[in-house]
This record gives C-alpha cells, structure tokens and sequence, in this order.
C-alpha cells in the first residue's frame, strides 16, 4: 500500500510515525513541505499540554496524549517536556465533574476542582468572576512541538521512511499528488496535514478555515504559577525561561493567508491590558520583549482528528486546532492511523 502524508508539523510526523509503527510494510512518503518555516503552528506553539479540556472527546484525546508523553521517556526527552502544573478557570456556571473521569482514568490523582477566587488568592490573580471553577492539574506543563517533530522525523527517516521537501501544489480526488516541479506522484491513500496550508491543497472542502495565531513573551516573573488559560478573558500562558512569561489571547482573526501573517501590534495592546487586569504583578506591563504571530487551520467542529474528504474516498485531512494541536496530537494520531488501516471500528 501507498501512503502518502503531506505535512511535516506535529500532527504530520506523528500520523506518519504510528502508520509506520503499524504497517512498517507500507510505502511511506512524507510532503514535510515547510518544515523549520518561522512562522508555521508547529514552530511557533507554546506547546502547552494538560488533561483537561472543555469538550468531551478533547478531553479523553488530551488525557490520554498527556498520559503516553509522561510514560515514555523518548517522548519526554524528544520533546524537552516540562511539568510545571496547569490551572484552568472556567466561566460561571461551567461543571467541569463528568469531564474530569477521563482525566482521573489516565491520569490518577492529577486534577482536582477549586473554587477560582480560591486559586486566585494563592497565585495572585484578580479579575474573576463570582462562582467561576478552576480546574488544577499537578501532572501537566510544556514542551517543544518543534523538537519533538524534528526528532520523530529523524526516527522516520533513519529507518527508511521516505521524508520529501518537495512543494505539493494540489491533491486530486484520487490520491493524486501534483508538485511544483510539474512532477506528480500517484497512492493508494493520501492524508492531508499540512495545517493552514490544508485548504489551498484541497480546494472546494468546505469547513476549513485559517486563523492567526498571537502570543508575547515578557520580563515578567509570577512564582507558582504555571501553564494556565482563563476562558472569562481569553488570556493563556507559561513561563518562558528564567523571568519571562509567555502571553496570549485568543483571536477570532480568520481567513488568514499562511505565510503572510505579521504580528498585528493592535492585539499585543489588547493581550497587555488583559494581562494587567489579571495579574497584580503587571501593573507595570508595557510592550512585549518579542511578539510571535501564527497561523492554524481549523474545521467547522471538533479537534485534531482525521476526516475523509467528500468525493474522494482516498483521500483524508488530519488537522485542526492551534499550536499543532500539541495537547492531543499523540492519541489522535494514533486513531487516525488506526482507522486508515482498518484496525478500528470507526
């Protein structure tokens, strides 16, 4: 059988290395297509992983990546993991209880539930509304997307698995893939997974869109505080190094064009602000140290998983969430090579 992946991102190089686990027999060729570009999800994620998600198959994906990267140590070292600790503060009225089962399931022990005023008297935040939850989790933290594709790819290539750069211009409906050079190449299945870039490949998808991705690093220090994410103001972050601190806010900037994203100033002011009414220990924030814009490919629903395309029984996307998908990319990748190869029911 051939195979072909078209993307050289986290979600690529895993898909490509469990198919390889899995049907090691397999004609393997991987498009790494822009891989080391400066400003692709994979290398500009802050790689934050946790457990916990606020929707139900994110959350056994995440639990369950967070689980099998703790448990191996090639993993942990490929991908210079960090446990640091997560809090999560949800909106009023949220119930993160049934959620937290499939957390407690992989991960015994982890996460708990705390009133947030409770979690913000501790780690000195402010700003959150009456009656909000925060879910904590001791076994989480970061890593570097970045090195562990490097290193996965590295894997794959030293054990004959063919890694390409060639520039893929277009797949067709029948696991046909055209190159830039004017050359084509023909498989039995394609998977497209090549993030923002997904749309232009398969034109006439529908339910795929690109969306700019914006944090800031700063010469701020918060002791105790680790990964978190705050869904009352769209503030998400980690520390980044000895006195910096990574920020971000969510952006709702889609349609983006990949490889034409700047950081856009306008959000950085935004992001500083909502910083400042969240941490006491930014009053005096002012502009970032450095400001990293991205960009990701997301479909109508859901998460990082794959997906067939309509009228193309050969062909699939594997894409969808930002960052590269970091917190849930090892067991998504795991059932998407499964169901290629029809070793799952679904």
């Amino acid at each position: 059988m051939r195979i072909a992946v078209i993307g050289g991102g986290i979600a690529g190089a895993m898909l490509a290395h469990r198919l390889h686990q899995l049907a090691g027999r397999a004609d393997l060729t991987v498009f790494a297509g822009p891989v080391g570009h400066p400003a692709d999800a994979t290398s500009a994620s802050g790689g934050m992983v946790r457990g916990f998600e606020t929707a139900a198959e994110e959350c056994r994906l995440a639990a369950e990546s967070l689980a099998e990267l703790r448990g191996s140590a090639w993993f942990r070292q490929a991908g210079d993991y960090r446990e640091i600790g997560s809090v999560y503060l949800l909106r009023p009225g949220e119930d993160p209880t049934a959620l937290l089962a499939h957390v407690e399931l992989l991960l015994p022990g982890s996460a708990e539930v705390e009133p947030a005023e409770a979690v913000a008297r501790r780690l000195g935040l402010r700003g959150l509304p009456a009656g909000a939850l925060a879910v904590v989790e001791r076994r989480a933290g970061y890593m570097s997307p970045a090195l562990l594709r490097s290193c996965v790819l590295d894997q794959l290539t030293a054990t004959g698995v063919r890694i390409t750069d060639a520039e893929v211009l277009q797949v067709t409906a029948r696991a046909g893939v055209l190159l830039a050079d004017g050359g084509s190449a023909a498989f039995d299945l394609v998977v497209v997974a090549a993030g923002a870039w997904t749309p232009a490949l398969l034109p006439g998808v529908d339910g795929l869109r690109t969306k700019r991705i914006q944090y800031g690093v700063y010469g701020l220090e918060v002791p105790g505080l680790g990964i978190f994410a705050d869904e009352n103001s769209g503030l998400y972050g980690r520390p980044h190094g000895a006195g910096a601190l990574l920020l971000g806010q969510a952006t709702e900037d889609w349609d983006v064009i990949p490889g034409q994203v700047r950081p856009a100033p306008q959000l950085a002011t935004r992001a500083t602000a909502a910083a400042r009414r969240f941490l006491p220990a930014a009053q005096h924030l002012r502009a970032p140290q450095r400001l990293c814009a991205s960009f990701d490919c997301y479909p109508a629903s859901g998460g990082l998983r794959l997906r067939a395309v309509p009228d193309s029984p050969q062909v699939f996307t594997f894409t969808g969430g930002s960052g590269g998908a970091a917190k849930t990319a090892l067991a998504a990748s795991r059932r998407a090579a499964q169901r290629l190869l029809g070793l799952s029911p679904d």
